[in-house]
């Protein structure tokens, strides 16, 4: 006989931090959102922002901590902070903590990935933001075409 479980709780743990600009207008203003979090960062983080459908932020999730270099992440841990905040889309960010906002191949390949996956189960990926250390330079890989 085989063991089945059956998953009765996914805990969800919530901190409150105040963001200055609530709802996202351009990619300047997730950038701005994206640096409150995690601008000073010394290795590269992921994030997801969980908008609903006024693309006002209700939720900041950090999928992923990488290394100095890298950061893996894959579309079912970005996608279950959306799924458990009700999010109608989200934007994705990452930093580079060398100051450098240039994509990477394995950067326009996650992009795309998450992009098919928000498309298949119905959420829509807005942007991927790219933030460059502590400096004010990012990109949007909407805006370079990458989707």
């Amino acid at each position: 006989m085989e063991t089945i479980y059956e998953i009765q709780r996914i805990k969800q743990v919530v901190s409150e931090i105040k963001v200055d600009k609530r709802f996202i207008r351009s990619p300047e203003d997730a950038a701005d959102i994206a640096r409150e979090f995690i601008g000073d960062e010394d290795r590269e983080v992921f994030l997801v922002a969980c908008l609903n459908t006024k693309n006002a932020v209700v939720a900041v999730h950090r999928a992923h901590v990488g290394s100095l270099n890298a950061s893996i992440c894959h579309p079912r841990e970005i996608f279950k902070a959306a799924i458990l905040n009700n999010a109608a889309s989200i934007i994705c960010f990452h930093n580079h903590p060398s100051g450098s906002t240039i994509q990477s191949p394995e950067d326009v390949e996650v992009t795309k990935r998450l992009y098919a996956a928000g498309n298949m189960i119905g959420i829509e990926m807005f942007d991927h933001i790219i933030i460059g250390g502590n400096n004010s330079s990012y990109i949007s890989m909407r805006e370079k075409g990458y989707f």
